[in-house]
């Protein structure tokens, strides 16, 4: 399906979004989004959790299984060096609000896509292969603490909403209830969701059926013709290869490929795609 077709879309500034500092920041409101920060307000969301990277930095992570978590592959990076963090590293918060989670996690091994090439001044390249699965250390298995399932079926038009933690809501979730599929392309999604640091991996879930499942992740954020969207990485393109290279990875870590060509051969076969990169 072409994005926003018949209209070519033009991303003019794209951000990646993972967070190098945790701060001190407190939740927030802001224009479309609700706090998730009581037990009642989470409550049915306590899968969604933050994901600490090394001494400073988080993400945002959801179970889809007691023993495994999605997020961005970019999430299991430094991104001021480069290199991949040790899954000693890396703790899975489940819930986090207020200074306690429902269920606190280490990770056995964290795997990113195959085809995923970690590269800062190319994020619009690297998007559709954006995702990870991390494996903990120890199944989470509480009544309170649901995986979520995933729908593959996302469709320009459709209604979805984003939970995620970001930098002025490091301490607690927010929902974003209603945000739209604008379109998709080469296995990115674009969508109308509002999306800071912080947020890169939070789930991003259909709202049509009883229970909400995960459609896609947060990758980056965007601007298109004065409108700030978010990037999400296509499920239905990727996750059965991200589990494939799961199970045959070794037990500490897979190492990704180079990816099997450059951003510019990429963006060369989307001519209505164009894109002027920044480092966040």
């Amino acid at each position: 399906m072409r994005l926003l077709s018949p209209v070519r879309l033009a991303l003019l500034l794209i951000v990646a979004l993972s967070l190098p500092d945790r701060g001190d920041s407190q939740t927030t409101e802001a224009s479309g989004l609700r706090a998730l920060a009581t037990t009642d307000q989470g409550r049915g969301w306590e899968a969604v959790g933050r994901l600490n990277l090394g001494r400073r930095g988080f993400c945002t992570g959801a179970l889809i299984e007691p023993q495994l978590v999605l997020t961005a592959a970019h999430c299991l990076y430094d991104r001021d060096t480069g290199t991949r963090f040790a899954p000693d590293e890396i703790e899975f918060l489940a819930g986090w609000r207020n200074g306690r989670a429902a269920a606190y996690r280490g990770v056995r091994q964290a795997v990113a896509h195959p085809a995923y090439a970690f590269d800062i001044n190319a994020p619009l390249d690297r998007v559709a292969y954006d995702l990870a699965l991390i494996e903990l250390d120890q199944p989470i298995r509480l009544p309170s603490i649901r995986p979520f399932d995933i729908d593959l079926g996302a469709r320009r038009g459709d209604a979805v909403g984003v939970v995620s933690y970001a930098h002025d809501r490091a301490e607690a979730p927010s929902l974003q209830e209603r945000c739209d599929v604008l379109g998709r392309q080469d296995g990115v999604l674009v969508l109308s969701c509002t999306v800071d640091f912080g947020a890169s991996g939070a789930p991003i879930f259909s709202l049509s059926g009883e229970v909400p499942r995960i459609v896609s992740v947060v990758s980056a954020k965007a601007t298109m013709r004065n409108q700030d969207v978010a990037l999400g990485t296509s499920l239905a393109d990727q996750l059965a290869t991200l589990r494939a290279a799961l199970a045959g990875a070794e037990p500490r870590f897979l190492r990704p490929s180079g990816g099997s060509e450059t951003g510019a051969a990429r963006n060369s076969a989307r001519p209505g795609l164009t894109a002027r990169f920044v480092t966040p």
